[in-house]
């Protein structure tokens, strides 16, 4: 895709986001991605070699194999979301095989997604594309509806089906969040044995976080204090959504924070938002990956590149995307998926 499309696309956002300096945190203080991440950022961690080989695995493959970044799709959402609603648009996916395919075709770096999806096919594709196996989940079907994430799997098991790293939810600021904590500690401390990646998603939950109309569950301030909190727990990747705001801790009025996280360390620019995040992340020795976030149909594309183009230009490392890919017809799917790592592909997009 060229710097046209891409531009195109950003509508009348582009010159902000393509031509954004970023004023706050330079990008010459980040571990920015590249083709030796794994050799200059792991290789001298406490992280044994056959982690820095499922890494390897991960960072050099599809489309932007060798480049430092990566392309994941995840597909966990039939068991929080349902099924039903998740696979209802396009029923071929209710077949894992399927979402194999979708992730292969459409040039990711992995597949991450549930213990029976990956177990089912995991003879034939195990050694084809690197798997993420998603140990814990929320769900729906009791009633009344709860926010909790619990294991559904053991490490063991993610090793024996041959997954490249785990993965897990952890909901910041929840009532169940210290538990979760230490159960994910516990478990990625035995993948890492194992010879496992970890990817964590550290997403903020508790009802109190929306405060006179506004939602901080997305504010750059509260996400990136659960992004420190997840590498803290040794998490090789981040996933995290997009900041979309900031002064959570100020507005709900709870917690520790500082004057100059909000006049110095960011603004008000979607990118400075997200370098604030990258910095959480032990200056970006952590990659983070951003979510793309539900489906919405016809400006699906126009948000992932969005997305990607703001993540990139942050100092992140890629995108996770599944609900905009897998709810679209298989070809749509891949276009979309390949537009993504293409904005990761371009020269033209730099760090800000």
């Amino acid at each position: 895709m060229s710097i046209q499309k891409i531009t195109e696309l950003l509508g009348p956002a582009a010159k902000s986001l393509l031509e954004h300096n970023c004023q706050t945190i330079s990008k010459d203080h980040l571990h920015l991605p590249g083709p030796d991440f794994v050799d200059r950022i792991f290789a001298p961690s406490n992280r044994n070699n056959n982690v820095l080989r499922s890494l390897h695995s991960i960072y050099n493959h599809g489309r932007l194999a060798g480049s430092g970044y990566v392309s994941i799709l995840p597909v966990d959402q039939g068991i929080e979301h349902s099924a039903g609603a998740s696979f209802a648009p396009n029923p071929i996916f209710f077949d894992p095989e399927n979402i194999i395919k979708l992730a292969i075709e459409g040039g990711c770096n992995a597949v991450a997604s549930t213990y029976g999806v990956l177990a089912s096919v995991s003879r034939k594709y195990a050694h084809k594309i690197p798997f993420v196996v998603k140990i814990n989940h929320n769900e729906f079907l009791s009633y009344p509806n709860k926010y909790d994430q619990i294991m559904f799997g053991s490490i063991r098991e993610a090793w024996n089906l041959g997954a490249a790293a785990v993965g897990a939810t952890i909901y910041y600021g929840s009532e169940e969040s210290s538990r979760q904590i230490q159960e994910v500690s516990e478990a990625f401390e035995y993948a890492h044995e194992l010879g496992m990646a970890t990817i964590l998603w550290c997403y903020m939950r508790n009802s109190d976080f929306k405060k006179d109309g506004t939602d901080y569950h997305t504010a750059a301030d509260l996400t990136g204090q659960a992004n420190h909190l997840g590498v803290t727990i040794q998490a090789d990747i981040i996933k995290q959504k997009l900041p979309t705001n900031n002064g959570g801790y100020t507005a709900i009025k709870f917690g520790k924070t500082h004057p100059k996280v909000y006049s110095e360390l960011s603004s008000e620019h979607p990118i400075d938002l997200c370098r604030y995040q990258v910095v959480n992340c032990y200056m970006g020795r952590a990659g983070l990956i951003n979510s793309g976030g539900e489906s919405k149909g016809a400006s699906d594309l126009s948000e992932a590149v969005t997305t990607a183009v703001v993540n990139k230009r942050a100092g992140g490392q890629g995108l996770i995307s599944g609900r905009k890919a897998f709810q679209k017809p298989m070809k749509e799917g891949i276009e979309l998926l390949n537009m993504i790592q293409d904005v990761y592909l371009s020269k033209e997009i730099s760090i800000a």
